[in-house]
């Protein structure tokens, strides 16, 4: 990393792509100083996902909604939560364009801290071809320990994380 990019990007390692032949899917894996439950209250809390993805709106349960709203509202979703097992585990349906995406968290102990595995699976080959999906969540996880302690990040650092991240995040080819 240049030492332009340095205060905005940790040595965390990058997303690992997997294909089939229709899909993609990244996987994440962090590691944090803070208990699974700080991590877990900075996933489902909307007051701290405002601080690290986006403004919230949360029905914590199977079944319910999370409706987020980024950048001040030019971009919007709503999400089914298929998976919600506190603090361990949680899951939502994301429709990307035409196809229905799966986004994972899965928390475990990890010494002092907490391990987070992020899975995003069912990406489309050609929509995530240039990286913006890769390099959106790992920006977005940069974000995360500050979360946890109740600072946000602004808007204008999460894109220039994003940009910093292009050449580490290549397309996939064609």
């Amino acid at each position: 990393m240049s030492t332009a990019t340095a205060p905005l990007l940790s040595d965390a390692p990058l997303g690992v792509v997997t294909a089939t032949d229709d899909a993609l899917q990244v996987v994440f894996h962090r590691r944090y100083r803070q208990p699974v439950e700080k991590v877990w209250a900075a996933l489902t809390d909307p007051d701290r996902l405002a601080d690290w993805f986006a403004v919230a709106e949360v029905d914590l349960r199977v079944g319910g909604t999370l409706k987020l709203n980024w950048n001040g509202g030019a971009h919007e979703a709503e999400m089914t939560i298929t998976v919600c097992e506190p603090p361990r585990a949680l899951a939502w349906r994301w429709t990307i364009g035409e196809r229905e995406t799966l986004v994972r968290f899965d928390l475990s102990p990890d010494g002092d801290g907490c391990a987070l595995t992020l899975t995003h699976s069912g990406l489309s080959l050609d929509g995530a071809r240039d990286g913006g999906v890769r390099r959106g969540w790992h920006a977005h996880l940069e974000a995360l320990p500050d979360a946890m302690d109740g600072r946000a990040t602004p808007w204008a650092t999460k894109v220039a994380r994003e940009d910093a991240l292009a050449g580490r995040y290549p397309s996939l080819g064609s």
